[in-house]
């Protein structure tokens, strides 16, 4: 039974000034998390007794499907992040360090490699493949902008789950497996979750997909369409018109350079072109006949730069995280003053890709969006000061170096796979898996001997759940103005009892009702301190948000007890003989059906 008179649990009644979101406010002031530095927390008695319950259901569901639970230590040795590329691919998000013969260490952010190389060590043949095995551990990233409480933080708790097959068809099998416990996890911690395409970023694979709770205060865009499709918008593809033909192309007017003076922005161009150059089949220019000129400089994880030109849409705008996922391991800096003196060519204000590419002497890598198929029309700059291009056609005026997909994603775009028009929503991502196929086996060479003697690559999947953060999404879901309501199945306690007269026979009553509910089997957190008033016992009551209450008060005198009901605020009379036999039922009723 826990005391709150000997127990270290103290609420607040102020917010926390840095709080940004409802469950930072109210896990701090109900006393369940303290700040300890920029995102970095620390996790009080009754906190702790929460994030155990969720790694429990988490546990239980990663063993329901034959995970092996291990533990690998948070501080690794460099080489193995070294020989996957990924010390230098996760740039200042990793924590580096060195020890006192300065050799390289390392906060693990995820543990791949590790895992790789364990099985690496001790398994020699496809008779011991498949294997899944995962940890549920302390993960550390240093992020630029720790913000939202637990949401995003440096230090948290993450599980991390590895299949190793010996084929791709195996591979199937195992990240299936993990699919359902996802959705049984969640279901059993009470997150709705959108299941969505994503991208594989920096962990690399194929087939790589998001488990997202639908929130206003997530930092994700996700994208649904009536039809099914779901994605991350990081991971949508555009549907471009299909490309002509060469004669096709040949066909279409010639590209001409058009005077236009002060025209150095998107909208200062079209209006300039419907002034001065009416288009041929009578309709006014718009933006979307436009290609904007995004320049960056684009810095590789091995240390060597050079500028690049992205072109989309001029009436799109790009997206930074599209920009970056598309990029990745790579990243894209805009171009400063020093970066355009130093490039002459790219002439601020009238940028456009005709004559550069990575084999011209500029230099300069030219990615476009995908709408810019070969063979269709736009208006570019043509990097002399006032003058633009009209009729300009990929393919025939110039060859891009690539495609890439970061013009923003909105609302009414059509869904890659034709099943209608997207709708934006924000989300927090909650889970993610990966088909991380032979990348980091490869790399560490973890081979087996197969049926035929051969030795052959292991294929790998990858399977993350951010446990801390769901504490945060179930908080931010599971409360009201008063404080939290937490879910039977993660609350510290299934029963909160209060003893608020002022009689000794109102904590004895409430000593043997939490004793006999604590031989039932039950939690029992127990609200026993001496001088203090009913009216903060309450507010304590609804700030912990335990899902059940009893209070033993002056009711007792009349041969009554109130049991009450957090979430629904219901209230119910019963005799104390009765009492223990009405909350048995009350928890039996709201119990975590997946348990």
């Amino acid at each position: 039974m826990i005391r709150l008179s000997s127990s270290f649990v103290r609420t607040l009644r102020e917010d926390p000034a840095d709080a940004e979101v409802a469950s930072h406010r109210l896990l701090v002031r109900a006393g369940y998390i303290r700040r300890s530095a920029p995102g970095v927390y620390t996790w009080l008695p009754l906190g702790l007794k929460v994030l155990r319950k969720v790694e429990q259901i988490v546990r239980e569901e990663q063993d329901r499907i034959g995970g092996q639970e291990l533990v690998f230590s948070a501080l690794q040795p460099r080489e193995p992040y070294e020989a996957t590329g990924r010390w230098e691919e996760y740039g200042q998000t990793l924590f580096r360090l060195q020890d006192r013969k300065q050799a390289d260490y390392l906060l693990a952010p995820t543990h791949e490699e590790v895992f790789t190389l364990t099985v690496k060590d001790l398994f020699h043949s496809y008779k011991d493949l498949p294997t899944m095995l995962y940890q549920v551990q302390t993960k550390f990233r240093d992020e630029a902008r720790p913000r939202a409480g637990l949401l995003r933080t440096r230090e948290f708790v993450m599980k991390d789950a590895y299949s190793f097959d010996i084929d791709d068809a195996g591979l199937d099998v195992s990240y299936e497996k993990q699919r359902g416990a996802y959705q049984r996890t969640f279901d059993r911690l009470g997150l709705p979750t959108v299941i969505c395409q994503a991208d594989a970023g920096a962990m690399g694979g194929s087939r790589s997909e998001e488990f997202l709770h639908p929130t206003t205060v997530g930092e994700d865009t996700f994208v649904v369409s009536d039809g099914g499709y779901a994605a991350n918008v990081e991971a949508v593809t555009t549907l471009g018109p299909a490309p002509l033909d060469a004669a096709a192309r040949a066909a279409l007017p010639p590209a001409r350079d058009i005077t236009t003076p002060g025209t150095g922005t998107i909208a200062s161009l079209v209006e300039h072109l419907n002034a001065q150059e009416p288009r041929e089949d009578g309709r006014a220019w718009e933006r979307s006949d436009t290609l904007k000129a995004l320049v960056y400089m684009l810095h590789h994880p091995g240390g060597s730069s050079q500028p690049l030109l992205v072109m989309i849409p001029g009436d799109r705008d790009a997206d930074p995280k599209r920009l970056e996922a598309a990029l990745a391991p790579a990243t894209a800096v805009p171009f400063t003053e020093a970066d355009f003196a130093a490039h002459p060519v790219l002439t601020k204000g009238f940028i456009g890709p005709v004559g550069l590419g990575e084999d011209s002497p500029s230099g300069v890598k030219v990615l476009i969006d995908p709408r810019a198929a070969e063979g269709t029309r736009w208006v570019v700059g043509a990097l002399a000061p006032d003058v633009h291009t009209v009729d300009v056609v990929p393919g025939r005026d110039f060859t891009p170096d690539g495609y890439i997909e970061a013009a923003e994603v909105r609302d009414g775009d059509p869904a890659p796979d034709g099943s209608g028009p997207l709708r934006l929503t924000r989300g927090m991502e909650m889970g993610h898996i990966f088909q991380l196929g032979r990348k980091y086996a490869e790399a560490l060479d973890l081979r087996v001997l197969d049926v035929h003697g051969k030795s052959v690559v292991v294929t790998m999947g990858s399977y993350g759940i951010g446990v801390t953060r769901a504490v945060a999404a179930i908080a931010e879901l599971h409360h009201d103005e008063k404080g939290l309501v937490w879910p039977r199945q993660i609350a510290p306690a299934h029963v909160h009892i209060m003893a608020t007269g002022k009689g000794q026979e109102v904590y004895e009553e409430a000593e043997r009702i939490g004793a006999e509910l604590e031989a039932r089997g039950l939690e029992v957190l127990y609200d026993d301190r001496p001088k203090v008033s009913p009216g903060v016992k309450f507010k304590d009551a609804e700030l912990l948000g335990v899902p059940t209450s009893v209070v033993v008060g002056k009711g007792l005198a009349t041969g009554v007890v109130e049991v009450r009901d957090r979430a629904s605020g219901s209230l119910e009379e019963v005799a104390p003989t009765d009492v223990v036999e009405a909350v048995l039922a009350a928890v039996r009723s709201g119990s975590d059906h997946g348990a």
